[in-house]
């Protein structure tokens, strides 16, 4: 995240540790991108959001427990935060073979899919995240041709967000 961007925190839900709260996870931050304006990269979002919740259940939350998701917007970056009470780090797996056969995909494909990630501290557990920068602040693909995506009706915007 850019030193100077100011993140606020949009919205937050808590969800019970049951397998429900994946697409329920999903349904929240679609709502919230709808409320924010949009964004061409909605897919992603949501794909990063069912893969952290995943990631919680499977391996970070305690039972009887469950997890927070926040969202946190500025003009030209979203952050998506998912914190569990569990102990441990989550890694993102390497190589492939195996270990990739039967899981172990979900933080390869936000690290494929979100400018960064990451995975801080908290007390107890961790919080893992990930964001998502608006167009202005994308840095060009290797051999992709600039101006390539969609573009909406009113220009090129980040993310429309309202009020940031």
């Amino acid at each position: 995240m850019n030193e100077t961007t100011q993140l606020t925190l949009y919205d937050k839900h808590f969800f019970r540790r049951e397998r429900r709260s994946v697409p329920e996870a999903r349904r929240f931050v679609g709502r919230v991108l709808a409320e924010l304006g949009g964004t061409a990269r909605s897919d992603d979002v949501l794909l990063c959001v069912s893969e952290l919740a995943t990631n919680a259940l499977e391996h970070g939350v305690p039972p009887g427990r469950g997890f927070q998701l926040r969202v946190f917007a500025a003009r030209d970056l979203l952050r998506i935060e998912v914190h569990d009470s569990g102990p441990g780090r989550p890694r993102k797996a390497g190589g492939g073979g195996p270990a990739l056969e039967e899981g172990g995909r979900g933080l390869v494909l936000v690290a494929a899919l979100a400018d960064d990630w990451g995975v801080g501290e908290r007390d107890p557990g961790k919080v893992v995240w990930c964001e998502f920068a608006g167009e202005e602040r994308r840095a060009p693909v290797p051999g992709v041709a600039q101006g390539s995506g969609a573009v909406s009706p009113e220009g090129p915007r980040a993310f429309g967000l309202r009020g940031c």
